[in-house]
Parts: structure tokens; sequence; C-alpha cells
């Protein structure tokens, strides 16, 4: 028999999981169709296309969402050493690319029809339902120094690939990363600044990890 929090935990992490899975197809369609906005003027080769969707930190974020509300979707009580490493990475990951998106990205985008749809499913209704799914049902605690150590070197080496790709091929996924436009000073201080952003929202994530209520199917039972 399931218990209230199980049964509450499940509809969430369904609900986050189709949104996000629901997102990823409709974006994906859009640049196979060429339609999308990840490439000026003419569209290069779809295996081109394909290839810089997979770049964009908020792909990989949005990827790193649908995997764990899936995973939790099935038991929201998982946990292991991966799994807290993929769930706080997500978490994290999905909050900085709705933070970055409102604060450096959407002054510069005027997007129309799906490409709008996709753009605000992926940048702001996945952070809001990732982030209260967490708040609100868990599961925690989940969050140690092993899971932070984890979560913050997918960013690190996201930022030297993407970098050293666009280095060599002239191609960034974000303009703010673009060296040759911006200048090495001006990209080392928003990564520097992003960096520093991640440490902060890891940092808080422990905290609230710890203080909250735990939200664990032992915990929900033992309650009631």
């Amino acid at each position: 028999m399931h218990s209230a929090w199980q049964l509450s935990a499940r509809r969430l992490h369904v609900i986050t999981a189709v949104v996000t899975i629901a997102a990823l197809v409709l974006q994906t369609g859009l640049v196979i169709s060429g339609e999308s906005v990840l490439a000026e003027g003419d569209p290069p080769v779809l295996l081109t296309r394909l290839g810089r969707l997979v770049s964009y930190f908020t792909i990989q974020s949005n990827l790193l969402v649908a995997l764990t509300a899936t995973l939790l979707a099935r038991n929201p009580d998982r946990d292991g050493s991966v799994f807290r490493v993929a769930r706080l990475a997500a978490i994290v990951g999905i909050t900085v690319t709705g933070l970055v998106h409102f604060f450096l990205l959407r002054p510069l985008l005027d997007l129309e029809s799906w490409s709008w749809v996709a753009d605000k499913a992926l940048h702001m209704v996945v952070p809001v339902l990732a982030l209260g799914s967490w708040l609100v049902v868990g599961p925690r605690p989940r969050v140690d120094l092993r899971a932070i150590g984890g979560a913050l070197a997918w960013p690190i080496l996201w930022l030297g690939w993407t970098l050293g790709v666009g280095r060599l091929s002239g191609w960034y996924p974000y303009p703010f990363l673009d060296i040759e436009v911006q200048g090495v000073v001006s990209v080392a201080v928003v990564s520097l600044a992003i960096t520093v952003l991640f440490l902060l929202l890891l940092g808080a994530a422990y905290a609230v990890d710890r203080r909250l209520a735990p939200r664990t199917g032992g915990a929900a039972e033992a309650g009631g």
C-alpha cells in the first residue's frame, strides 16, 4: 500500500517528466526541420544541428531533469550515490538554466510560434516544475558532499569542452561565451560568475536539504 507522500510525489514527478520530455521532443523536431533559432541563415547539415543541440547547457540540464524525474516517478524513494549526483545536478543545473536565460538571454530573443513555446517550456516551465517538486516532495535528505562534488564536475567539464570546441569550430552555444566576439577577459568573468552561481546554489541546496523535513517513504510512514 502506497503512502500519501508516495502518491503525491509520483504525480509531481510524472508531470515533470512528461512536460520535460515533451519540450525536448518539440525542440528536437524544430532543429530537425531547420526552423529552430539554433542556426542563423542557412541551417547546417542535420548531424551538425543535432550535435549543436546537445551542446547546449539548457538541453543537458533538461535531459537530466527528464531522466531523474522519470526514475522518481517509478520509485519516489530512489537513492544511491550516482542518483544523488544526477538529481542534484539536475536541480541546480535547471535552476541556473532558468536564471541565465531570464537575465542574459531572454532580452536577446525574438521568437514566434512553436519556437517560442519550446523556449518557454525549456527555460521557464521545466525549472519551476523541477525545483518545485524537489522542494515539495524531495526525496530528501539526499545532498551530501560527494553529491556536491560530482554535480559541480559536470558544468566545469561542459564549460571546458564548450570553449575548446568553440575555439576550434568558431561556434559557441551562447553569445556570452564567444571569445572571438566578447574577448577573453569578458568570457572569463562570465564563466567565473556562473561558476560562483553554481557554488552558491549547491550550498543553498545542501542547506535546504538539511533544514526541510525529510521526504522519503520511510519518513512518511513514520509520520503517520
